[in-house]
């Protein structure tokens, strides 16, 4: 399908970043035992399961409908040619492009009340990815940053965050802002399977070997009577490069049954999210994978009857793999994006930005299942109860991972609040 006709901002100006420049920052500690050898043994990954939440961010880039996803309005002038289905949960209907979700409404929650009034792609997904925006020179960490610090486990050997942002009209880089380098992301931009990471051919797996325990050996014997933190730092970020390249079949979706792999689909998004699950099912705390090409300007009901359907059946089938592997207390999913799109339909049959009204799930972790929090008035255009600010929305997020959403981290003396002070968390959403 061609592309519809999109915004022009500068935001979608795709950029690449060099895989090495982060990687130290981004990968896990290696120790011992790979990952693999983790999923494989059922006393370990049930250690996991009881001590770590995770997060797969669904990442809707450019914006989705909140019209054709879960707040349909049919029948209205802004309603769109879409009816709107039941679901599971007596009361709540979703749009029918969604038949799969329909039947699966009782493990997720619903937010339809946001009111974020950010309509920029910048600013807006600066703001939805950390809650708020940047005050008084302090460059706040993301939601995977906030994850990789809470979450995150120093004797890991995969890593904290990672990202994939390989098929988006526009980039959100993750930013770790003043937790530092240790927490920042993973950015897969390029391919699903990190690069750079594998010995070079010429090496042999000994050689491979002996050349580690060499560099070990002189390191340690240099580290002796000095005090460093750039040598400590040198020296962990050597070890998480180890720990990545140690993780590498997590990444490969060959490494599952064919039975599996056809059940995500053959979709980039389908593939992307069966490694999510993988990187969660091995410990990475938090993993966003993006869908992009929502910023239907035009040909909006058309852009949305292709990608609905492939969201509800990615995202139906991440729910119910999940919880085959009793994996559904443990592991949020989220869908989230900058904005949604305006109930009114302009002269290209498009929906423009739009943040006074929208939505947005979370499924799974403490996240009450069949609770919809929220209500647009009868054409969408404003909310009319429950509304919900994107302070809020972090803080019931937090509370529903198990994050108290008014500590704080200390920035020097400086203490600075996971959540700006004054907003608290929906208590009817966290089970």
């Amino acid at each position: 399908m061609p592309r519809p006709s999109f915004c022009g901002s500068a935001d979608h100006a795709v950029s690449r970043r060099g895989f090495l420049n982060t990687a130290a920052a981004s990968a896990a500690t290696f120790a011992g035992m790979s990952a693999l050898d983790v999923l494989s043994n059922p006393v370990l990954a049930g250690e996991l399961k009881k001590k770590q939440k995770r997060v797969i961010l669904l990442w809707l880039a450019g914006g989705a409908s909140q019209l054709e996803t879960w707040d349909p309005k049919p029948g209205a002038s802004t309603g769109g040619p879409f009816r709107a289905i039941k679901t599971d949960v007596p009361g709540t209907e979703i749009s029918e492009l969604m038949p799969e979700m329909a039947k699966r409404m009782k493990t997720t929650c619903v937010i339809r009340g946001l009111n974020t009034k950010n309509g920029d792609h910048g600013g807006a997904s600066k703001m939805m990815m950390r809650g708020r925006m940047d005050v008084g020179g302090v460059r706040y960490p993301d939601f995977g940053a906030v994850l990789a610090r809470e979450m995150g486990r120093i004797d890991s050997k995969v890593p904290d965050y990672v990202t994939f942002y390989t098929q988006t009209e526009g980039r959100m880089p993750g930013e770790s802002g003043f937790l530092g380098s240790r927490y920042a992301p993973m950015e897969l931009t390029t391919n699903n399977i990190p690069e750079y990471i594998r010995k070079l051919d010429g090496v042999s797996e000994i050689d491979h070997i002996q050349r580690g325990e060499l560099r070990d050996l002189l390191s340690k014997e240099f580290a002796k009577g000095r005090q460093s933190d750039t040598l400590g730092s040198h020296n962990q970020a050597y070890e998480r490069v180890r720990g990545i390249m140690a993780s590498e079949k997590l990444f490969d979706v060959t490494q599952e049954s064919q039975k599996v792999r056809d059940k995500y689909g053959k979709t980039q998004f389908g593939e992307q999210c069966l490694i999510a699950r993988r990187l969660v099912e091995a410990g990475v705390p938090f993993v966003r994978v993006a869908r992009a090409w929502w910023d239907s300007h035009g040909q909006n009901f058309e852009t949305h009857q292709e990608m609905v359907p492939e969201l509800d059946h990615v995202m139906a089938t991440l729910i119910d793999d999940l919880a085959e592997r009793g994996l559904s207390d443990d592991v949020m999913i989220v869908t989230l994006a900058e904005f949604g799109r305006t109930p009114s339909i302009n002269a290209s049959l498009g929906r423009d930005h739009f943040a006074s009204a929208w939505s947005m799930t979370m499924t799974g972790a403490k996240a009450k299942g069949g609770a919809v929090w929220g209500k647009s008035d009868d054409k969408g255009n404003k909310v009319v109860k429950d509304e919900v600010n994107a302070g809020q929305l972090f803080a019931t997020i937090y509370e529903c991972l198990g994050i108290k959403h008014d500590k704080s981290y200390y920035l020097g003396a400086r203490p600075i609040p996971l959540v700006d002070p004054g907003f608290e968390p929906i208590k009817e959403l966290v089970g």
